[in-house]
């Protein structure tokens, strides 16, 4: 039997390159926790009211419908690239530019026709999905109604109407999130998972699971922090598909999800493939010649300090190098490209 995965559209490639593939994904913390996105695959014009824990949401789609869980692509990708920045000690703003073609890549989206215009569906369900909490991100309430993104807009397409460059503007809930690193490191197979649901039973696994050995909810519970308007029978048997396909293919990133022995409960089990800490570094050995090749290609710094930077990033980042050498060197050369001699 096939896996549920979807294909790996965009095979990673095995070098240093300063773009989108060297941020880990990265989504906030928040969104996660609450069921901001809808997981209907059809307009969804349903307004929600969720409460929980003295927590209070009230989300009102736009005509389009409100914001979906793949629509959320969009904003992982914005707040990856904004948390790289950071952690390249760059300064960042509200505004993220980028090219199309870019995110498309990095979320495992086809690069077709298709592909752009589900793009631009998704911008206009995000700008027009309206939010009123009291949740607090980075330290803040914000009681005020706001958007997941303020804006958006095309700065160029090409001739046969294809977008080339984007730019968004975040809104403050999110980039409030970003200036807090209230944010989790997220599987890149995040973006293979087909159904909606399985990315949300994700994002709580990520969430409330983290690094610990499992996370136990009971199904009402867990119906709730996922959204789902479909009855508590059906909800169940939604469950269940996605539990069988995990028994089969252990197709989920991270978590295994399994129901309890009396199947009131689902248990989510950390496979041991979860993103570790940041504050951990990277651990493989450099050939003794990649130190001489560092200082040749970043003159004037001292290779041992450019050595643990590199180290703390790639760890932050999920980058696992096959050949850590090269991508030391490579990483000095952007560093001295980017900053000059000391």
């Amino acid at each position: 039997m096939n896996s549920p995965l979807l294909p790996d559209r965009h095979p990673q490639r095995d070098f240093f390159v300063c773009d989108i593939f060297n941020a880990a994904p990265k989504a906030d913390v928040g969104s996660m926790e609450h069921p901001i996105f809808s997981l209907s695959t059809k307009p969804d014009l349903r307004p929600r009211h969720y409460e929980h824990n003295g927590l209070s949401i009230d989300i009102k789609p736009s005509s389009d419908g409100m914001a979906t869980v793949h629509d959320r692509d969009i904003l992982i990708f914005c707040i990856s690239q904004l948390i790289r920045a950071l952690n390249d000690g760059r300064e960042v703003s509200q505004v993220v530019r980028f090219q199309a073609s870019d995110l498309l890549r990095a979320t495992n989206r086809m690069t077709t026709g298709r592909g752009y215009g589900l793009l631009k569906a998704a911008m206009e369900r995000l700008a027009g999905t309206r939010i009123s909490t009291n949740v607090t991100t980075g330290g803040k309430e914000i009681f005020e109604t706001f958007g997941l993104i303020e804006s958006a807009r095309i700065v160029r397409e090409t001739r046969d109407g294809r977008m080339q460059e984007i730019e968004i503007k975040l809104s403050d809930w999110v980039f409030n999130a970003i200036r807090a690193h209230e944010v989790l490191t997220i599987s890149r197979d995040y973006f293979r998972l087909r159904r909606p649901l399985e990315r949300r039973l994700y994002e709580l696994a990520r969430k409330h699971c983290g690094n610990q050995k499992e996370w136990v909810v009971g199904l009402d519970l867990l119906q709730k922090k996922c959204g789902s308007a479909s009855t508590s029978f059906e909800f169940r048997r939604l469950v269940a598909n996605v539990i069988r396909e995990d028994i089969a293919h252990s197709h989920m990133p991270d978590y295994s999800i399994r129901f309890s022995e009396d199947g009131t409960q689902v248990v989510f089990r950390n496979r041991g493939t979860a993103p570790a800490p940041e504050a951990e570094v990277f651990e493989g050995l450099l050939d003794p010649e990649a130190y001489e090749e560092a200082r040749a290609a970043a003159p004037g710094w001292d290779v041992r300090h450019l050595e643990g930077e590199w180290r703390r990033w790639c760890a932050a980042e999920e980058i696992e190098p096959k050949h850590p050498s090269r991508h030391f060197v490579r990483f000095c050369q952007s560093w001295s490209e980017k900053r000059g001699r000391p």
